[in-house]
């Protein structure tokens, strides 16, 4: 089967979500791979949403964290207070799924401005729950399309701490859990180097070259010293996915593919 950049990066995504985890999951790109993982390679992960939903298994992807699809197909709905403080802050999240407009070569992430803060070029939905789910999860996975103008060198605001400055500026900084531990894109998978926590190329989506991962990043993007071939998306994944974004759009009237 053919597929799209968008549909790799999301098939990818889903990959790194192991069975039975517990995931705090952002609204986006990060529910659409989580809820991928859940119909497909990992059935029983237990999805957690900011509004108080544990065990989410939403037929559609939500439009936000308010949604009725999620509660309505919960194991259990909780308060939010409760998510944040006995969840997350206690150390029972496995792993915290986000998105972001731009991201930096330590996998800190803005979701605030672009631009300067007082008056910003573009003023983003903000911070939400994402700083803390970025400082209190035991581990972090950030998604989102590559471009120069969203991996940048320096970002115009820090709304979610990754690695900081890198080196053991997490662990100065008094953070829980490994931090972010994967960027997926459209183009590539990257992970964390040992030592320096700066993020490095380990794997290319089929097709896709070094220079133009090279041309869609904003600073100077290294590459580990071995870099694999991330695996097509098989006949079953790309039902799943495809399934679930065609009942997205039907409930939430949409066009056929922007659920």
């Amino acid at each position: 089967m053919t597929y799209s950049t968008n549909e790799m990066m999301t098939v990818a995504a889903a990959r790194r979500l192991n069975n039975g985890s517990v995931c705090f999951v952002g609204i986006g790109l990060p529910s659409k791979a989580a809820n991928l993982a859940r119909l497909t390679s990992s059935p029983d992960v237990v999805l957690i949403y900011e509004s108080g939903p544990i065990g989410a298994k939403p037929s559609v992807l939500p439009l936000s964290i308010g949604d009725g699809e999620l509660a309505e197909t919960a194991d259990t709905v909780v308060p939010t207070g409760e998510i944040f403080r006995y969840w997350l802050q206690g150390g029972r999240i496995d792993v915290g799924f986000l998105g972001a407009a731009q991201v930096d070569r330590f996998g800190n992430i803005n979701t605030t401005v672009v631009g300067d803060y007082h008056q910003p070029k573009v003023r983003l939905p903000g911070a939400g729950g994402a700083p803390e789910i970025a400082g209190s999860a035991k581990s972090v996975l950030i998604i989102l399309k590559q471009s120069a103008r969203s991996f940048v060198d320096k970002l115009d605001f820090i709304t979610s701490v990754g690695h900081g400055e890198g080196g053991d500026s997490r662990k100065r900084l008094g953070l829980p859990g490994a931090g972010p531990v994967g960027i997926i894109t459209d183009l590539c998978v990257m992970e964390p180097e040992e030592g320096t926590h700066e993020f490095v190329v380990t794997a290319l989506h089929p097709g896709v070259t070094r220079e133009q991962v090279v041309a869609a990043t904003g600073w100077a993007i290294r590459f580990a010293e071995q870099v694999s071939t991330t695996a097509e998306p098989t006949e079953a994944e790309l039902t799943a996915l495809r399934d679930l974004e065609a009942r997205t759009a039907a409930a939430h009237g949409q066009a056929p593919g922007e659920a």
